[in-house]
């Protein structure tokens, strides 16, 4: 009898052992059954309006859902309805057009802001008005301060070049330095000349010109790595002027529905590689460790420091905050068209025997790319003229052969003049191009008289060939170069009519407005690492996104006509 009661007692401890693991599991799902499930309500609704995604998977929508400033849902309202609850905002669009953060892929941000505060000779149409200009800020001086400013173009009042004669009796006791809108050329007035200790003696540096009266004395302007013979006399802006230059850039940004910008930094041809890191250093981590910032920055260091931003992205990563990312390295190998120093293969009409500048010694160049990307770094060379072009791509080819395959997202900035067939091999070889529309506005008046009517009409801005050679397309402005403006650029492109004229320069060219808003979207992202963050109106993504004054999306891809209503950052209205 005992043993009977041991044996059954030994079988139902082994039964109970067997179902125990049953027996949780029913009473857990028991339990959870009478706990209601935990419901996402989202911070912010936006309903009723035409949302262009930038997401091929979801191009349009008329709903979103937002918390904690990224994406929950897009879609229809009754698809997102469920996540509406108590502290949901909404937000009625009427009908309006929502279109993504647009990304302004090639910025000096800083550059930009500071120039705001300056002597701002954009559009000056006549000499009379420059000087004017000047004198006035001079008025305004103190004796023996700087005159900084810039924005002139030459091609406004006709062409002629302005020299130091042209505003020496206005300021001769205080020292001028203005920059020509491409940052590639900029005029002194004697004093700082002979402050920098620039005479008729001085040789051109390489990579540099000095202007000069037949006489060869200096007539003040002096183009990309000459400018160096004066930069390193002008006093550095202090620390709170540059702080303040960002705040009011970001400002300005948020107002053209700019939520993002890729900052090439203070680094031109004839300025010190250290300023875009004295830049990062003393106004960005400050901004963004003090919630300063306002739009999302990504910046590039210039490319004689890549071991130094090398050694910084092994230690932060990509992503140092939702607003700072560091991207890669950026060069120059020649300069720009308006300065006749971008490089071409034949000469310039205007300028016989002259085909432009090597800003930088090819070998030197390439011997810089080669380690940056060895180390995993992005590239970014600055090339304009036809063969300058074809140099970096033949260089880029070359680099990545050496060391091998991998998602280097390669870029060329400005790539404005292409000779037959280069276009072609942006998208083989998954080089990006970063172009800036507004440019041609300029240029296709100066093009011509630089280069031949055949020339320019030919290898000119070559937006449609790039796409149709399947190149990623970033578009940006360039700021303050030219003005920053995405709405502006993106009609710029698909209809290509400069200022006065009353049909297209290259008509062939001319791009689709999707396009074009997708150069300035989801594109402008994935060339600059960023499409995991940004670029387009996806779950999961920040939510960054633009109103726009405009209720059919059929006009306004149709011509372009609207205006920013509201710019939202990480799901907060940050303008007006």
């Amino acid at each position: 009898m005992n043993r009977f009661v041991v044996v059954s007692a030994a079988v139902f401890l082994l039964i109970s052992l067997a179902y125990l693991p049953l027996l949780n599991q029913l009473y857990w799902s028991t339990l959870t059954s009478l706990i209601p499930p935990v419901r996402v309500v989202a911070d912010l609704v936006v309903t009723n309006g035409t949302i262009f995604t930038s997401d091929k998977s979801l191009p349009f929508a008329d709903s979103m859902a937002i918390r904690n400033g990224r994406i929950l849902k897009v879609g229809s309202f009754t698809t997102l309805k469920d996540f509406v609850g108590d502290g949901t905002v909404g937000v009625n669009l009427e009908g309006k057009v929502v279109v993504p953060g647009l990304i302004d892929s090639h910025v000096h941000l800083i550059s930009g802001g500071l120039q705001m505060a300056q002597v701002g000779l954009r559009g000056v149409s006549q000499k009379e008005e420059f000087c004017k200009m000047v004198k006035d800020a001079v008025q305004n001086a103190k004796e023996g301060s700087w005159i900084l400013g810039g924005g002139w173009n030459n091609d406004f009042w006709g062409g002629e070049l302005p020299s130091a004669s042209w505003i020496d009796e206005i300021s001769p006791h205080n020292p001028v330095w203005l920059i020509r809108m491409d940052g590639h050329m900029a005029l002194a007035n004697s004093l700082t000349l002979k402050i920098a200790g620039v005479t008729s003696l001085t040789e051109d540096p390489v990579g540099g010109t000095i202007m000069r009266l037949p006489s060869g004395e200096p007539t003040g302007l002096l183009i990309d790595a000459a400018m160096e013979l004066v930069t390193s006399f002008v006093k550095e802006v202090s620390v709170d002027e540059r702080r303040e230059a960002l705040v009011r850039a970001s400002k300005y940004a948020l107002t053209r529905g700019v939520t993002t910008v890729v900052d090439l930094g203070r680094y031109y041809p004839g300025t010190t590689d250290e300023l875009s890191w004295i830049d990062f250093e003393d106004v960005y981590l400050w901004a963004d460790s003090t919630k300063k910032m306002m739009i999302r920055t990504c910046l590039f260091f210039p490319i004689t420091t890549w071991s130094r931003l090398s050694d910084l992205k092994l230690q932060k990563g990509h992503v140092l905050s939702e607003w700072l990312y560091l991207g890669g390295v950026k060069a120059f190998i020649d300069g720009s068209l308006g300065s006749n120093s971008a490089l071409f293969y034949e000469e310039y009409i205007d300028t016989p025997n002259n085909h432009g500048l090597e800003v930088m010694d090819p070998e030197i160049l390439s011997n810089l790319t080669m380690a940056a990307d060895k180390s995993g770094l992005q590239v970014a060379i600055h090339a304009i003229g036809d063969k300058a072009n074809d140099m970096i791509l033949d260089m880029y080819e070359s680099v990545a052969a050496a060391n091998g395959e991998r998602d280097r997202r390669f870029r060329i900035e400005h790539a404005q003049h292409l000779a037959t067939g280069s276009s072609a091999r942006f998208g083989r070889h998954h080089i990006v191009a970063s172009v800036q529309p507004d440019h041609l506005l300029d240029d296709a008046d100066t093009a011509p008289k630089k280069l031949g009517f055949d020339r320019a009409e030919k290898e000119s801005y070559l937006f449609h060939s790039l796409l149709n050679g399947n190149a990623l397309v970033a578009f940006g402005s360039d700021w303050p170069v030219a003005d920053i403006n995405p709405l502006h650029s993106i009609r710029t492109a698909v209809k290509r009519i400069p200022p006065k004229w009353d049909h297209a320069w290259i008509p062939s060219e001319c791009i689709s407005f999707t396009d074009a808003l997708t150069a300035y979207t989801i594109s402008a992202a994935r060339a600059a690492f960023l499409d995991d963050h940004l670029g387009s109106l996806s779950p999961g993504k920040l939510a960054d996104f633009v109103i726009l004054s405009t209720n059919s999306w059929d006009e306004f891809s149709k011509d372009g006509s609207a205006s920013v209503l509201a710019t939202y950052v990480g799901g907060k209205q940050v303008h007006p």
